[in-house]
């Protein structure tokens, strides 16, 4: 496989921080359902305290994925989101970003990086069953009223 890009680091004070808040609210509002959507709270999202957020770039300079993770605590990190836009998934965009999410969450020598996902989305589920997480549980009507999720973790070990 080519390489899929460059994964970077949010900066607050980078030049391109506007730019790349821009692109990511718009890949934000077309991938999620406006009740699922940080678009309208994203600045807020991103001033928040132990939380952090990496994006892909392509050889252009072109978003094509972000993902965003926080650590509430000293042992657990939650990845809070993950997209790739439609055109550029299954190329690995994905795999890249959320390695280098549980690199950051390993860092911070947390020992569970956990997640929710629908369960309906398979190519999602596969992706992180690939790296490793597991299925805790199922909550019902996690994102709506017909829509559950599954809990997933990821522990690391202890040595």
């Amino acid at each position: 496989m080519a390489s899929v890009g460059v994964v970077l680091e949010l900066q607050r004070n980078s030049k391109d921080f506007a730019k790349i808040v821009e692109e990511i609210v718009k890949l934000e509002k077309k991938i999620f359902p406006k009740h699922e959507s940080l678009s309208r709270s994203f600045d807020e999202e991103l001033r928040k305290n132990n939380s952090g957020l990496l994006y892909m770039v392509d050889v252009h300079g072109e978003v094509v994925g972000y993902v965003m993770y926080c650590w509430p605590s000293s042992l657990s990190a939650s990845i809070t989101k993950l997209a790739v836009k439609e055109s550029r998934r299954r190329q690995g965009h994905g795999e890249a970003l959320l390695k280098a999410a549980i690199q950051k969450c390993r860092t911070r020598n947390v020992h569970r990086v956990s997640l929710h996902v629908d369960p309906l989305r398979i190519p999602a589920m596969g992706l992180y069953k690939k790296l490793g997480f597991q299925v805790d549980s199922l909550i019902k009507s996690y994102y709506s009223p017909d829509r559950d999720a599954n809990r997933m973790y990821l522990d690391f070990d202890s040595s």
